[in-house]
């Protein structure tokens, strides 16, 4: 059977608009007066079909998540993040519905080595007709050692990382209490880029997978540049035990020190 392979059509990146290392460019998503295609809006979370679909066989479309050019999951206001992610998750939800693709996906690129071109900040679904995305991905690589849990949610620490180095996975376990999903995730994004490596971390992906019962896995992976024993060999690291039990404290401690109305217990083992 021939794997599954994205085909990347360069004659339309060539036009896409960036303002990732160009931020004197004009943004295309602070001029909502002159947006095409938009399927959803609620206040300034837009959701819209992409103007510049790269990959064959795709439906590809865009959430800007706020008005606000340079905000983010880890400077919103806690209500906001909320309505941002439902808002999402339900676009998502309305994608895979639909019947039409084989299999959609919602991720976020944030920060100059997250693969993005915009900086404005978005998420983006994306439905493919014939790729199954989530063939790659094993049942280990959303698992690993648990930092806090409660019948809600749960945050681990892979062991069995996509990529690696860090990469945390928050499990929502309950449909009804998406905003302590919500709370949780967006206390991840804030260790990443204020206490993760020293605060040297600038950039982060975030992808998110249907898990059984209706559950929803986000996976959360800090950026750097990619070691080469993953682009050459596909074998991805990971830190040793003594580094991922100190990140889980570190991380553990910040949660119950921001969202304690949550009762997010630390692992103990």
């Amino acid at each position: 059977m021939k794997p599954d392979v994205l085909v990347f059509q360069p004659q339309i990146a060539r036009q896409k608009p960036e303002t990732i290392i160009h931020q004197d460019h004009q943004c295309p998503f602070c001029d909502v007066a002159n947006l095409e295609k938009i399927i959803r809006q609620e206040d300034d979370r837009i959701w819209l079909v992409n103007k510049y679909r790269t990959l064959a066989k795709t439906w590809q479309t865009v959430i800007i998540e706020s008005a606000i050019h340079d905000g983010d999951i880890s400077t919103y206001k806690r209500e906001q993040n909320r309505a941002i992610l439902k808002f999402a998750l339900a676009a998502w939800q309305q994608t895979q519905a639909s019947g039409k693709y084989r299999s959609t996906a919602l991720y976020k690129n944030y920060g100059p080595l997250s693969g993005g071109s915009l900086s404005h900040p978005h998420l983006q679904i994306v439905g493919f007709e014939e790729v199954d995305i989530y063939a790659q991905i094993k049942p280990e690589n959303l698992q690993g050692i648990t930092v806090v849990a409660n019948q809600a949610v749960s945050l681990n620490i892979s062991t069995l990382p996509i990529m690696g180095f860090v990469e945390f996975n928050l499990c929502l376990h309950d449909s009804a209490q998406l905003d302590e999903f919500a709370d949780c995730l967006q206390v991840v994004v804030q260790y990443l880029l204020r206490d993760y490596f020293n605060g040297r971390c600038n950039s982060y992906n975030l992808f998110f997978y249907p898990g059984p019962q209706q559950q929803i896995i986000a996976k959360i992976v800090p950026r750097f540049v990619v070691s080469p024993y993953f682009v050459g060999y596909k074998v991805s690291q990971v830190n040793d035990m003594q580094r991922l039990i100190e990140i889980r404290q570190e991380l553990a401690t910040k949660i119950q020190r921001e969202l304690p109305q949550a009762k997010l217990e630390k692992q103990r083992n």
